[in-house]
């Protein structure tokens, strides 16, 4: 499988059918068989996707079992993401 092949992760993307395209993120070399949503993968993909379909905004869908839906803006070299969250750790720090 894909946890043999020495990269640090893989993306898989498509078109989207009700989305400007869709994703799935995995990293198994790194304990991470597939992420459900991955921002940083969003980085690669936006400006990919934006100039494949000749548009700086758009609508994202990552199709994890969890999946999650990003709403994406290519500015210049930077890329703007918004959309829903899960709480992931609460703590505090006390310095």
């Amino acid at each position: 499988g894909l946890a043999r092949i020495d990269r640090f992760a893989f993306i898989a993307t498509a078109r989207g059918e009700n989305c400007d395209f869709v994703s799935r993120f995995f990293a198994p070399a790194k304990g991470v068989p597939e992420d459900p949503v991955t921002g940083s993968a969003h980085c690669t993909l936006i400006p990919y996707w934006a100039a494949k379909l000749g548009k700086t905004t758009l609508q994202a869908r990552q199709i994890s079992k969890r999946g999650g839906e990003l709403f994406c803006r290519l500015q210049g070299d930077r890329v703007e993401m918004a959309g829903g969250t899960a709480l992931f750790l609460r703590g505090r720090i006390i310095l």
